[in-house]
């Protein structure tokens, strides 16, 4: 950059955000400024420059850092004054070791200011030696020094001592204009990466309060009051990115019937036309981003994806690396984190009126987008490190309440979906059978009771329920695994499909495809004969994920 294109930038440059930064620098600095304002400008930014006085930058280091950002522009005098040019050459050679140790000396007080950007002009030394090579070796220690700090090095070329001579500016003018290029970075903020594009939330206690498949939609809360508040929040942010064109969408384990379900009811922020997708299957999440992505024609770097669940939030990114995992976190006071990187990553100078309408064009795109059933990432590693501790309680005897609501709310990981009232559970347990729940806990705190199995005299499973709270921790398999090792009678479990259990279903294919459960013939429907011998090692592989205790 020379001096008529600097003048062009800055005439041309329309305003922009303030950028302060002070310049220390031993020498006359107003020649430099154009050029440093003009590199800022066309970043966007307006450049106000604070420059020492004359020939006071050693002593700048005696007083506190400013505020503001820092440039230490220095040339070998600064390190050792009597390297200095300007003050001519003594009668007496000086001594190499001791110019050293006094540059050491004064780079130390520089150290002491780490966010100090630092650039340092290898000029060439004055001829104070006896010994011509003691110069060189010098200049070589002090660069050094100076790398040592971070220094940016800049060659010889960039100091003309003719200059410094006549105008206290050492730069020559044909090298001013580089030396801004060279010096931007370091005094400029960081360009913005590109915004993203695409974001991707998460439902249950995510967009709302509450499980869609087991609370029902009045169950929710999405309000802005009382437990719906930060959902509330969250979804009103939501909602002005979609205004600013950044492109929403929805991945959820539920059914499709009850994920769109709770956009029909008045009251939520966000409608169901907010979304370019909702995506609903009990498959991997990181399958359906990846169907989106594809069918949006968007690069997997353009996504963020917004989830409770750290299990899912690890599947995704460890099967899609380029995808922004973020957590909604469970506290609402930990939500203000979260707002600002949406609003960082989502970031743009200009909206535009096409930006507005982008959903209903991508919208147009995806007529129809079938659920993929692709498989997620594995997860075993991730797992082994929850520490989880899974906690079995046997209720066959006293306080039940908790084991009676598992099963008559429990939706998708069920049994049958039999209701049983307390009396009936009660009765079973009278002719001699058993019910068993199972709590988790892991690094982040405890889960409650998350699993119940009601189990008759008889060795027939009743009923089987889990929480989606914990889906794919394979909890359901060591929970399973280890009740089959306590009660080997076991001889099958009365199943029946319902509208919302296909995630029972999936795990029951498992069972099947691994040669410990088929049909069972006779008038008893749906019963499924199960081989202990065969499910309790299959299942078992699962037991080492966990800590397991037994209460009762």
């Amino acid at each position: 950059m020379n001096f008529i294109e600097a003048h062009r930038l800055l005439k041309a440059f329309p305003g922009g955000p303030a950028l302060a930064v002070r310049l220390a620098f031993s020498g006359t600095a107003d020649p430099l400024l154009p050029f440093f304002k003009a590199v800022a400008a066309r970043a966007g930014l307006d450049l106000h420059v604070e420059t020492l006085p004359f020939n006071t930058l050693r002593q700048s280091l005696l007083e506190p850092p400013p505020a503001t950002r820092e440039l230490f522009l220095l040339l070998p005098r600064d390190l050792a004054p009597a390297l200095d040019w300007r003050t001519g050459i003594p009668r007496r050679a000086a001594d190499p070791e001791a110019l050293w140790e006094e540059a050491a000396s004064w780079m130390e007080g520089l150290r002491r200011r780490p966010d100090a950007a630092v650039i340092y002009l290898d000029a060439p030394l004055p001829p104070l030696f006896s010994d011509a090579a003691q110069g060189p070796r010098l200049g070589e220690r002090l660069k050094g020094l100076a790398l040592s700090l971070g220094a940016r090095v800049l060659d010889g070329s960039f100091y003309s001592l003719g200059n410094d001579l006549a105008s206290g500016c050492p730069i020559p003018g044909t090298k001013m204009g580089a030396l801004a290029e060279a010096a931007a970075p370091l005094f400029l903020p960081p360009p913005l990466a590109a915004p993203r594009k695409v974001l991707i939330t998460d439902l249950d206690n995510t967009l709302w309060r509450g499980i869609v498949g087991e609370d029902g939609p009045a169950g929710l809360a999405f309000g802005p009051e009382g437990a719906g508040h930060g959902h509330f929040l969250y979804q009103g942010l939501l909602s002005r990115l979609k205004e600013e064109g950044v492109l929403l969408a929805a991945v959820s384990r539920n059914r499709e019937e009850d994920a769109r379900a709770p956009f029909q009811r008045s009251g939520m922020v966000l409608e169901e036309g907010d979304f370019v997708a909702i995506l609903a299957s009990y498959h991997a999440k990181s399958a359906q981003i990846a169907l989106l992505a594809q069918s949006l024609n968007l690069g997997l770097e353009a996504f963020v994806y917004v989830d409770d669940n750290p299990v899912e939030l690890a599947e995704v990114s460890q099967a899609l690396p380029a995808v922004v995992c973020l957590t909604y976190p469970r506290r609402e006071e930990e939500l203000l984190p979260l707002f600002e990187t949406l609003a960082r990553l989502f970031s743009r100078p200009v909206v535009t009126g096409e930006d507005r309408e982008r959903t209903a064009l991508y919208r147009r795109r995806l007529v129809t987008l079938a659920p993929s059933d692709a498989r997620g990432g594995d997860l075993t590693a991730f797992l082994q490190g929850l520490e989880m501790v899974l906690t079995l309680r046997d209720r066959s005897r006293g306080d039940r309440a908790r084991a009676v609501q598992l099963i008559n709310k429990t939706n998708q990981f069920n049994l049958n979906g039999r209701r049983f009232t307390d009396d009936e559970i009660a009765a079973v347990l009278a002719r001699g059978g058993a019910l068993w729940t199972a709590e988790l806990s892991d690094r982040s705190g405890g889960h409650g009771e998350i699993a119940a199995l009601l189990l008759s005299a008889e060795g027939v499973v009743e009923s089987f329920v889990l929480s989606c709270r914990v889906f794919q921790r394979q909890v359901e398999q060591a929970f399973f695994a280890w009740i089959l090792a306590r009660h080997p009678h076991i001889r099958g479990m009365r199943y029946q499909v319902t509208e919302r259990n296909q995630p029972f279903a999936d795990f029951l294919a498992r069972l099947v495809e691994r040669g410990g459960a088929h049909p069972g013939a006779g008038a008893e429907g749906d019963f499924m004969m199960l081989s202990p011998k065969i499910l309790v090692p299959a299942l078992g592989e699962a037991l080492p994920l966990f800590q397991v205790k037994v209460d009762g």
